[in-house]
């Protein structure tokens, strides 16, 4: 109410006219001044000579105007991580159109009487081995939302190659600290997820992107472990320690993977993959704590990088 009346005049307006308009008592008056000042950045000014309340312009097409999201404290809390998240992302498009309320969040959080000021402190966002999101990152972005087709430039990890493609990009997906991008590949006449800091050259093609419904999406790049792309056709059967067990069982490898407990303590994990890599170095992290059951390719493919592991600290220095 105090923002309308004082938006709609070109004058100062009168405490006795504020505290008409509003049907409040002084000291509500002034909590709400005070209050708009410190909280919502209100451009509120005395005007000692006309003795009355006006927002200060700058010029003629200066105009304050609410914020239009209000949130409370444990919200101000949660959008403090993504600002954090956003952060790890390093600069690109997001980081540019979020960078406004990047700051108000900040500000709002210093704020003691809001009872934030803890939390710029207390929360930190830890990457692991994490990848800088490239210098395409924002060309990526904007193409991915804008639904362009794509020229990029691209060095796939994998055999050392650099090659040339037209892409219609999917979705964005940040992964394990890493940036990724799905994408429908012209080149292969196929859907491929691509590195996105190994997009080396990118850029936006006047054509609008070939449309992937979202179901199709999921079933190829969501239905096997990790990012490794294509429908599941294998189901790697785990068994973990009873000690184990009181944290893989709380944890989410897989969106359709099947756990439960055996009567002797241990944990039994059923996940759908297709190819082994990923899976693999996540069951070598839990050493003997984990065996594989089942299938026998799989087990095998432990089996081999456990002794080849081995093997390392077996050799004779020379």
């Amino acid at each position: 109410m105090l923002d309308r009346v004082l938006r709609n005049r070109r004058t100062p307006v009168p405490r006795e006219e504020l505290l008409h308009e509003l049907e409040c008592s002084e000291p509500t008056l002034y909590r709400l001044i005070r209050e708009m000042r410190f909280y919502l950045n209100a451009p509120i000014e005395w005007d000692d000579e006309r003795r009355g309340y006006y927002y200060k312009r700058e010029g003629e097409s200066d105009s304050y105007q609410l914020p239009g999201l209000w949130f409370n404290s444990k919200e101000l809390q949660a959008l403090l991580v993504f600002d954090r998240l956003f952060e790890e992302l390093g600069p690109g498009l997001l980081g540019e159109h979020l960078a406004a309320l990047s700051k108000r969040i900040t500000e709002l959080l210093q704020h003691k009487r809001l009872g934030l000021n803890e939390a710029a402190r207390r929360v930190r966002v830890l990457g692991m081995a994490s990848r800088p999101a490239g210098r395409c990152f924002q060309t990526l972005a904007s193409a991915t939302l804008q639904r362009r087709k794509l020229r990029i430039v691209y060095h796939g990890r994998a055999r050392d190659r650099v090659t040339e493609r037209v892409i219609s990009p999917q979705r964005l997906v940040h992964y394990r600290d890493s940036g990724l991008l799905d994408a429908y590949c012209h080149k292969r006449n196929a859907l491929r997820t691509f590195s996105v800091d190994r997009v080396l050259e990118a850029s936006e093609i006047p054509e609008a992107a070939n449309e992937i419904p979202d179901d199709e999406l999921d079933e190829y790049f969501a239905s096997s472990y990790g990012i490794f792309s294509g429908k599941a056709d294998k189901t790697a059967v785990l068994r973990f320690s009873a000690e184990r067990a009181r944290w893989v069982a709380d944890e989410r490898w897989h969106p359709r993977q099947v756990g439960q407990f055996l009567t002797d303590g241990r944990y039994e994990l059923r996940i759908p993959y297709r190819h082994d890599e990923e899976l693999v170095m996540d069951i070598l992290r839990h050493g003997r704590e984990v065996e594989v059951v089942a299938p026998p390719a799989l087990r095998e493919s432990v089996r081999k990088a456990l002794r080849d592991a081995l093997s390392q600290y077996e050799q004779t220095s020379s």
